[in-house]
């Protein structure tokens, strides 16, 4: 109950005073300016006029070797339309408009049209047959379950970047953090299943129920003895922070530690934004590192962002206990060696048995080539992909 109260104690004083008893505050180009305030808070021109000067701007000149990736060579002359709805980050920054003109270049019988307000509407758009390309991450269980009602089968889903070091909104990915007095420096993601998870009947793959994914609660890692940890630590209590198991980042960790289950460590305190009395948005991630930092027992998982306090420890992440254990960087992301690495894709409809559209085989042929993810690359805030990720989804073009 301590945490617990400590938490409501502090939610308090932030409401009656806006004094926040932290230090950790996101860049303030992230927060609502003039300009935004024009329109309803979380609108999709709202979020657009908020990030606009972030969006236009390249925030990395890292320049990676992209050589492994195949020249983009047209492979016939189809004509039509390619409509693509969601990842309004694509639109607002100049990426979506790049791609656009290149791509009718090579293919001028060919016109892209682009519809890119909001992830949220991807996998809609595509089942309902108002786009031929969705652009979002990893969709929903009832992204998969409508499509499947609708018909009767999943979206085929591409890789087509890699998410951003650290540019909030360009899927910046996640690390995973301690208190500085923590002596542990890496973690596995078995590991984490056993922090963050509890013991589960099963698992989701898409929309598909796995009982072998079971597993029970002496599973369970709760102290950080557990860890190999000695010393006053060894006994005490592990405190879990996180996302709000409403966010997509929630739901991303646990497709990628806890095999999409549902069950959570019933100590999980769950962030989301909230406006303090000063008018500045709280972020959620702020709050995670805040917590963390105040708390000897804590490990939290974040999305790594500009100004990222240095007071509390990022642990290397490994595949399994044995490792390799791999240090959160770009390299390590645009290379995919970091376990928690992830990406946005484009969501196509393939029927059993049949071919995908040429047109739109095209389009991704030329994304994944070596032009396409360069001009990615010259925009600076997603991440290219690497020479394996982009043969993956060729394949699947095939």
């Amino acid at each position: 109950m301590t945490r617990i109260r400590a938490f409501a104690f502090a939610t308090l004083a932030v409401c009656l005073t806006g004094a926040v008893p932290s230090l950790a505050q996101m860049d303030d180009k992230y927060q609502p300016n003039a300009e935004s305030k024009k329109y309803p808070e979380g609108s999709s021109i709202e979020r657009r006029t908020r990030m606009a000067a972030i969006a236009a701007n390249p925030a990395y000149t890292r320049k990676f070797d992209l050589s492994g990736l195949p020249d983009y060579v047209p492979e016939g002359k189809p004509t039509g339309t390619i409509r693509l709805c969601g990842n309004n980050y694509i639109g607002d920054s100049p990426l979506g408009g790049w791609w656009k003109d290149a791509f009718e270049k090579y293919q001028p019988g060919i016109k892209l049209e682009l519809n890119l307000q909001t992830a949220a509407i991807a996998i809609s758009c595509l089942s309902l047959g108002a786009a031929d390309i969705g652009v979002t991450h990893e969709p929903s269980f009832y992204d998969y379950l409508s499509y499947q009602r609708l018909k009767g089968y999943a979206p085929t889903g591409i890789t087509i970047l890699t998410g951003s070091y650290d540019v909030v909104g360009w899927q910046n990915n996640m690390v995973i953090v301690v208190n500085k007095a923590n002596p542990i420096s890496k973690i596995s993601l078995t590991q984490l299943d056993g922090i963050f998870g509890s013991a589960r009947a099963g698992g989701w793959v898409k929309t598909t129920w796995h009982p072998e994914f079971a597993r029970a609660a002496d599973k369970n890692i709760r102290t950080w003895g557990q860890l190999g940890v000695e010393g006053d630590l060894k006994d005490k209590p592990i405190d879990t922070y996180g996302y709000s198991l409403r966010y997509a980042t929630a739901l991303e960790f646990s497709d990628k530690v806890m095999h999409s289950s549902d069950k959570w460590n019933d100590n999980l305190l769950g962030f989301g934004n909230y406006n303090k009395a000063d008018g500045k948005t709280y972020l959620e991630g702020d709050q995670i590192v805040d917590h963390v930092r105040d708390d000897p027992n804590g490990i939290g998982f974040v999305r790594f962002h500009p100004k990222f306090p240095t007071d509390i420890k990022i642990l290397d992440v490994g595949e399994t206990d044995a490792g390799p254990f791999v240090h959160y960087s770009m390299e390590t992301l645009q290379d995919h060696s970091y376990p928690l690495w992830g990406g946005q894709s484009f969501w196509i409809d393939i029927p059993p048995g049949k071919k995908v559209d040429p047109k739109i085989r095209e389009f991704i042929r030329f994304v994944l080539s070596k032009q396409g993810q360069e001009l990615l690359e010259k925009d600076g805030k997603y991440l290219p992909l690497d020479a394996a990720t982009v043969q993956e989804g060729l394949k699947k073009l095939q």
